[in-house]
């Protein structure tokens, strides 16, 4: 039995400029952190000479290709693992909610695959199948970002280059300066699960309208960079409350006016800066509360479910390897 361990993620600028649409152009880039929030997959030897799976539903099917879920049966083929095997998926957080989920669980088979192959991948490997499968195989009009954070973990400053090589830079910080991030950061739930992809093909196809606009983000994702190497944690407030603005005129449905709401609630009560996580239209709004803020912000939008989080240094890890 294999048993693999695979973080989510939080951004903070740059989201879309790893689409191959900008990069291909000009480099992207986007600084994010994986989180204390993990994809679970387990691989064991099945005692039929089929292939069973249990994620929100059940399959047993004859072989690989006969697998239904998309991101399985990929990983499945990819791997060359073809019968006689049970994977098994659990989550921290649901599916839909911006934290990079899908990403995360595609990471997270590949590696539990290939180890119960007794193959070794290192995480530039295992970002760039789970890319291949995802963006090239399955069409996903979705970026690189999530598949590297989960690969790699920790808190980087991620570029997107246009020959489609992806270079990592951990975020070297003065001395506390990730704790003192960690304090003002607040993670709410919405309580809408969404999907992705349609909202990403709006903005894709607005593309040309929207240039210049994804070169602000990516200046952004710069601006987040610099700000953090130097310690200036309160400037980060700031450049999400203007990273917001721009990202919502990208495409109809990355907010409501219940997000709208909550996010104007919050700067009422402190708030300098936040985003929706993720693609947009629901999922998880992160806020940017000074010290001293917090419970004032969170007593205003009581309703909204906190996920209290911390930064996670390590990506995708096998934690359990059987006799």
């Amino acid at each position: 039995m294999i048993i693999s361990r695979t973080p989510f993620r939080v951004s903070f600028a740059g989201g879309g400029t790893d689409l191959a649409a900008f990069y291909r152009k000009r480099p992207g880039a986007v600084v994010s952190t994986s989180i204390d929030k993990y994809m679970y997959v387990t691989v064991n030897r099945y005692f039929e000479d089929k292939i069973i799976l249990k994620y929100s539903r059940t399959e047993l099917v004859p072989r690989s290709r006969d697998v239904r879920h998309p991101i399985l049966r990929a990983c499945l083929l990819k791997v060359g693992i073809h019968r006689g095997v049970e994977i098994t998926s659990m989550a921290d957080v649901v599916g839909g909610t911006g934290l990079g989920s899908s990403s995360s669980f595609t990471v997270g088979v590949l590696h539990a695959l290939h180890a119960y192959k007794g193959e070794f991948m290192t995480a530039e490997e295992l970002a760039r199948e789970a890319c291949e499968i995802e963006i090239d195989r399955l069409k996903e009009p979705i970026g690189k970002q999530d598949q590297y954070i989960a690969a790699y973990g920790g808190l980087q400053f991620t570029e997107f280059m246009p020959d489609g090589t992806v270079r990592i830079d951990p975020l070297i910080c003065p001395a506390g300066t990730q704790d003192e991030l960690q304090k003002r950061l607040v993670l709410v739930y919405t309580g809408v699960r969404r999907r992705a992809g349609p909202i990403l093909r709006r903005a894709r196809a607005k593309f040309h309208r929207n240039e210049a606009a994804l070169d602000r983000l990516r200046a952004l994702a710069d601006e987040v960079r610099r700000e953090l190497q130097a310690g200036r944690v309160d400037e980060i407030g700031p450049i999400l409350a203007e990273g917001w603005e721009v990202k919502k005129g990208l495409a109809r449905g990355i907010t409501n006016p219940d997000i709208d709401r909550a996010y104007e609630l919050g700067r009422r009560h402190g708030v300098t800066g936040g985003k929706i996580v993720g693609a947009g239209g629901g999922g998880f709004l992160l806020l940017f509360c000074p010290p001293g803020k917090r419970r004032g912000v969170l007593s205003a939008l009581r309703g909204w479910r906190e996920i209290p989080f911390r930064f996670e240094p390590e990506g995708s890890k096998i934690i359990y390897v059987s006799k």
